[in-house]
């Protein structure tokens, strides 16, 4: 394998909207991530293992080869307000990449944070997201990802278990509803049947669940792959039955979801990403259709594992076998429909 430049780029023309990347300020910058009753951070917290990506770093990645046609930011605690109120600080993410001058229109949506333990009171900052980031915001990412071992890993606001079952939490996410905007969350997969319940109990509201819903490979999930993957399969199936749930396939390059077996060697390839991956995958998109599943890059976090190319390459291979209406959805349509882009 060469350069990413020298790979040969599968699928030339088939149109990619990446639902899922992050744009982190240089190294050892600090943010602002005030704890409120749905996250357990202190404020001036530094974000961890965040190696810095700018706009222009993604916009080389995006058109290194594929056809990438669009893009959604994902919210990553970076660029907050290092003043106000502490509720509104997330506000300043959105605002920040709203006032990027961006001509080439790649990035068409921003996806915020607002804790939705405030409950109703959230309504005064998804109002806020939306005044500085206009239609280009569409929905926030509570990531509610727990586990009782602390060795699993989670994300850096280290959430409380049940959020999803929280009567505060959803009064929140009754808000999102009422302003037609969308709902992102990562968890692991033993939370998958509150997310189910959770759904039936917010019909209206889409429902975007990240990073192939949560297959854990570390803390006590280590070396128990085989085991994890038949309990999330069968929680995936629950899932994929409530119809406003759409599937992020990626975070691959996570280790979080992707064991130490994955990242051996250098570099990785695509066929390699493909024979671990690939069965899982294609068992997510057979159970939610691609209709609702979406391939994510989760770059620069992914870049951990290969680059922008191969990665898109492997999820190429990892679809070869679906038919051309059905790459449409899953490389760009599914994203349009879940974002309204």
């Amino acid at each position: 394998m060469g350069t990413a430049t020298e790979i040969e780029i599968l699928d030339p023309e088939l149109e990619i909207i990446d639902p899922h990347h992050h744009l982190w300020p240089p190294t050892g910058a600090v943010v602002s991530m005030a704890a409120g009753p749905g996250q357990q951070t202190e404020k001036g917290a530094q974000l961890p293992d965040c190696p810095p990506y700018s706009y222009a770093d993604l916009r080389r990645d995006a058109t290194s080869g594929h056809r990438v046609v669009g893009s959604v930011y994902v919210e990553c605690s970076s660029f907050y307000r290092d003043d106000g109120p502490d509720h509104l600080r997330p506000v300043g993410e959105s605002e920040t990449i709203a006032a990027m001058e961006l001509r080439d229109g790649l990035c068409q949506g921003i996806v915020g944070f607002a804790d939705l333990m405030m409950g109703t009171s959230v309504k005064e900052v998804l109002e806020a997201h939306l005044e500085e980031a206009g239609p280009r915001f569409k929905g926030i990412r509570h990531s509610v990802a727990w586990d009782p071992d602390p060795g699993v890993y989670a994300t850096y606001r280290r959430p409380p278990g049940g959020l999803l079952l929280d009567s505060r939490f959803r009064a929140g996410a009754a808000e999102l509803t009422r302003r037609g905007l969308s709902f992102d969350t990562w968890l692991n997969f033993h939370q998958l049947p509150e997310l189910t319940d959770f759904a039936s109990a917010n019909p209206d509201l889409t429902i975007v669940l990240d990073h192939l819903g949560g297959p854990a490979t570390t803390g006590r999930h280590v070396g128990h792959r085989d085991e994890v993957r038949r309990e999330w399969r069968e929680h995936m199936i629950a899932a994929s039955q409530r119809p406003n749930v759409f599937l992020k396939l990626g975070a691959i390059g996570m280790r979080a979801f992707s064991g130490p077996e994955l990242f051996a060697g250098n570099p990785v390839t695509a066929e390699r990403i493909e024979d671990y991956w690939g069965s899982d995958v294609r068992f997510c998109i057979d159970t939610f259709g691609p209709e609702r599943c979406m391939f994510e890059s989760n770059f620069p976090v992914d870049r951990a594992l290969c680059d922008y190319v191969t990665l898109w390459n492997a999820f190429k291979l990892i679809a070869s076998s679906y038919s051309l209406s059905e790459k449409e959805w899953l490389f760009a349509r599914a994203a349009r429909a879940a974002y309204r882009l």
